[in-house]
């Protein structure tokens, strides 16, 4: 890259039915192609500006090919940066992630007599992969990009922009147009490729949305990762990284289908979560925290960064100044009954929330919560991440006293990177 000269010749207004743009052509000493960037609004150095890089793809921009996301990906950055009023997209010249037109086509061949993409672009003598963004590097940096918010899926862009200088502050998710001819295509970019996508407009796995129950209270999704031996962390209060970025991504997806997301003290204290949705467009569900003595931090994320102010579930043997402190903070703090251990009694929360129009509830933890809702027989789904290690700490189910033990109905087990999802209803002993 040193020796890289990138220069921009000359730019035009280009109106589209987007939106009006800026259309600048960038000529370099590297490869001689004409590199492109879609500029709309004033780039200000001083914020990250939202930027999609997107590599040529004549059959999908132009032709509007089904083999791909492509086109559809393009006209998406387009829109969405037309509608900020500021942006930028950078168009290289690098067919077939960077094996020109003509092996690109050889590639469609293979892929016809049953090679992925990935295999094919191999057996044909190239790299999975074989483009380059340091000329993108130097188009942003000409025009004045310090950060981005990155429209990708792909986290080697993110990678590539951060090593040469230009850090990722957020990555904006770009939503799939899955058809019947490119679904094997994306499947193999999620699994082969790293890309973090959301297939048919939901996620990567077949999961279900949250639906009524009939008696009353909120259908609950009880979600979390664990290890091959149960294990969720190695010890209480000591946070543990678990899930991998694609199963992570299922998580963020789940949570866009909910009113709200409940998880304990304990899993506050020891991980500080933000409980938003980051990777995967959507809304952010209301954050519940269930915390009998008030032990809340006012420093605790859930208060100071989530858009959404914490409804804090405690008891009447609460501290009043501490609940002070938590109201004056933004959270909106509810006295509810008690069981005979002190807890906050779980139906009482439910009831709460359904009356409070909150129908459809994730649960996320801690072993306390986990294991309290399934002896309360009040999950209706379960989503695990099953993570491929052997931790020997503390379980995510403790001892369940005797409760009946759940059933799995529509099972459905499906892997993620090097994670396996396993999901399923509940089904509760009585119901059989």
């Amino acid at each position: 890259m040193k020796n890289l000269v990138v220069e921009r010749v000359t730019c035009a207004r280009i109106p589209t039915e987007a939106g009006e743009f800026q259309l600048c052509y960038y000529r370099n000493n590297l490869d001689e192609k004409e590199h492109l960037a879609l500029i709309v609004g004033e780039i200000d150095s001083q914020k990250p500006t939202l930027v999609r890089i997107h590599s040529e793809c004549f059959t999908g921009d132009v032709l509007g090919s089904l083999r791909c996301d492509c086109g559809p990906q393009l006209n998406q950055a387009m829109q969405r940066i037309a509608q900020v009023g500021t942006g930028i997209i950078i168009y290289l010249r690098q067919e077939g992630r960077g094996i020109g037109l003509l092996d690109k086509l050889r590639a469609y061949n293979l892929m016809d007599e049953g090679y992925d993409t990935v295999d094919a672009n191999l057996k044909l003598g190239h790299q999975a992969d074989a483009r380059d963004y340091t000329i993108a590097v130097r188009m942003l940096q000409d025009l004045g990009v310090t950060a981005v918010q990155l429209l990708t899926n792909n986290p080697g862009k993110i990678e590539s922009l951060e090593r040469w200088g230009i850090p990722v502050v957020e990555r904006v998710p770009m939503l799939p147009a899955v058809t019947v001819e490119n679904a094997a295509y994306l499947a193999t970019k999620v699994e082969r490729m790293r890309h973090l996508m959301n297939l048919n407009g939901r996620s990567p796995a077949p999961i279900r949305q949250p639906k009524a129950v009939p008696h009353g209270r909120p259908f609950v999704t009880l979600s979390y990762a664990q290890s091959v031996d149960g294990s969720i962390t190695r010890r209480r209060g000591e946070p543990l990284a678990l899930s991998g970025q694609e199963s992570l991504t299922l998580t963020h997806q789940l949570r866009t289908g909910h009113d709200a997301i409940l998880v304990g003290i304990g899993t506050v204290l020891a991980d500080d979560p933000r409980l938003t949705v980051r990777l995967v467009a959507g809304p952010d569900p209301q954050p519940i925290i269930v915390d009998s003595q008030l032990r809340l931090p006012l420093t605790a994320r859930l208060l100071t960064e989530h858009p959404r102010k914490p409804i804090v579930a405690t008891t009447a043997t609460a501290d009043p100044r501490r609940e002070a402190a938590l109201q004056d903070a933004g959270a909106q703090v509810v006295r509810l009954p008690a069981t005979g251990n002190g807890r906050v009694n779980l139906p009482a929360l439910l009831d709460w929330l359904y009356q409070s129009g909150l129908h459809r509830l994730m649960v996320e933890g801690g072993a306390n919560i986990i294991t309290s809702f399934l002896a309360a027989q009040l999950v209706d789904r379960l989503v695990i991440t099953v993570a491929p290690l052997l931790v020997g700490g503390l379980n995510a189910v403790g001892n369940l006293n005797g409760s009946g033990l759940p059933q799995l109905k529509n099972l459905h087990t499906q892997w993620l990177g090097k994670d396996m999802i396993l999901s399923g209803d509940v089904r509760w002993p009585e119901e059989n």
